[in-house]
């Protein structure tokens, strides 16, 4: 034994994968009253993007391709590529028609208005 281990003999490499959950941060501001999320897609196609809000819950989802180079042999992979789709619950009531997004060196930035209850 080497000591060094193959690709497949590493737990998160090895068996089925469903994609990858990209971390996310998520504050309020009260004058706008809005919810502020910011997600960490590197290397993602922003037409590859989707998000749907509704109510009190945001579903960003997508995909990221893995590069093919023309004879290219791996020695190592770590970046997670594939479907991604990461549900975040709001805890708010939201304006859904109104979300505001912007994609800025692989961060994407969502302003979600919070309905006032009168």
């Amino acid at each position: 034994m080497t000591g060094r281990r193959e690709l497949w003999e590493v737990r998160r490499f090895s068996g089925v994968r469903g994609g990858f959950e990209p971390q996310c941060d998520c504050y309020r501001t009260d004058d706008p009253p809005e919810l502020h999320v910011l997600l960490e897609l590197p290397g993602i196609d922003p037409d590859a993007v989707q998000i749907v809000a509704s109510g009190t819950g945001l579903v960003v989802s997508g995909v990221r391709e893995r590069p093919h180079p023309a004879g290219a042999r791996y020695r190592q992979v770590e970046i997670e590529y594939g479907r991604f789709e990461r549900r975040i619950e709001l805890a708010e009531d939201v304006d859904a028609d109104s979300v505001t997004s912007t994609y800025e060196k692989g961060m994407l930035r969502l302003e979600v208005p919070v309905r006032e209850h009168r």
